[in-house]
């Protein structure tokens, strides 16, 4: 399997792990880059030093290509920089922000940039900012997503149209059947968040990867649109929040119910009545919390094996 987003980042399948917080550190990265996928590290969740010291040991961990994905709105942003220079990774993802902002910084430092985006609209900003791919991530999504609640089904065909950069999709994402999927609709790769999320190698914690191999279809909505939008699991804090936003509460009051470190509560402690517990919708049908060296493996032989029917059946239209 070799395409543009495989030779762009020196990996041999196109599948790039989510840089999550709270579980995407240096096991996680490292495991993922081992198996032939591209691993990032969460830098929103991370402290500058701790952001370096996760880095360094994804050095030792890989002798792969591993990047850092970087929301734009962290409060420690030009230190983060800095690290990332100086520590010489080689890829960076940008996410929650304008492209504009840092790429050329980043470009001009040997670094190969990728944003994350919800719209075509960003798609052509991206264009503009000189970034050398895109992530275009759906509604289905966990964690930072787009206002417009767009699916990737319709996301992905859009940002194709306006856009020739090398596409990842995400969302929705986590089985090698919509892999193939995503590629029929334009995208050369993915970037894959709640399956690695509740993989052994996570450092989220065992009960919130517990948690989610038992969540069902309807267990999470996207939440808090006024701040920065997440799909959250409904469960106690959901609640709180749910009945805020229906009762109309700006975006002060949810920022003061969100409180800091709510997420780290949930996915990173354990609080799972409390806790902010952001997952994606494919979450449903993850029912395992398995080993990322077997969770690359599944992605391949599906999307082999589905591929393979695809060429064989005969279809009447």
């Amino acid at each position: 399997m070799e395409n543009r987003i495989c030779n762009l980042f020196g990996i041999k399948y196109p599948i790039i792990s989510g840089g999550m917080v709270w579980c995407s550190g240096w096991r996680l990265a490292s495991a993922v880059s081992n198996n032939g996928g591209l691993g990032l590290i969460g830098a929103g969740s991370m402290h500058p030093e701790t952001l370096r010291e996760h880095i360094q040991k994804t050095k030792l961990a890989t002798n792969k290509p591993f990047g850092v994905n970087i929301p734009l709105f962290y409060p420690e942003l030009e230190t983060i920089l800095n690290i990332i220079a100086e520590e010489k990774v080689p890829i960076v993802f940008t996410s929650a922000g304008s492209p504009k902002k840092f790429t050329g910084w980043l470009k001009e430092r040997g670094i190969i940039v990728a944003h994350v985006i919800a719209s075509s609209a960003f798609a052509l900003k991206c264009e503009e900012a000189g970034v050398d791919a895109i992530v275009a991530e759906g509604f289905e999504a966990g964690g930072h997503n787009g206002r417009e609640e767009t699916t990737t089904m319709t996301l992905i065909p859009a940002v194709r149209k306006v856009s020739s950069l090398p596409l990842m999709a995400a969302g929705g994402i986590g089985t090698g059947d919509a892999i193939l999927a995503a590629m029929a609709l334009g995208a050369d790769g993915v970037q894959i968040g709640s399956r690695f999320a509740i993989s052994e190698e996570s450092s989220a914690h065992p009960d919130f990867k517990k948690l989610v191999t038992g969540l069902t279809e309807g267990d999470t909505k996207l939440a808090l649109k006024k701040v920065v939008p997440v799909r959250l699991i409904k469960n106690e804090f959901f609640q709180a929040v749910n009945k805020l936003e229906l009762e109309g509460a700006d975006g002060s009051v949810l920022r003061e119910l969100l409180g800091k470190g709510r997420a780290k509560k949930g996915m990173f402690e354990g609080d799972l009545a409390e806790g902010e517990l952001e997952i994606g919708q494919v979450s449903s049908i993850i029912n395992d919390v398995l080993p990322v060296e077997t969770i690359m493996k599944n992605l391949i032989a599906e999307y082999r094996q589905t591929k393979t029917r695809l060429n064989t059946e005969q279809f009447d239209f």
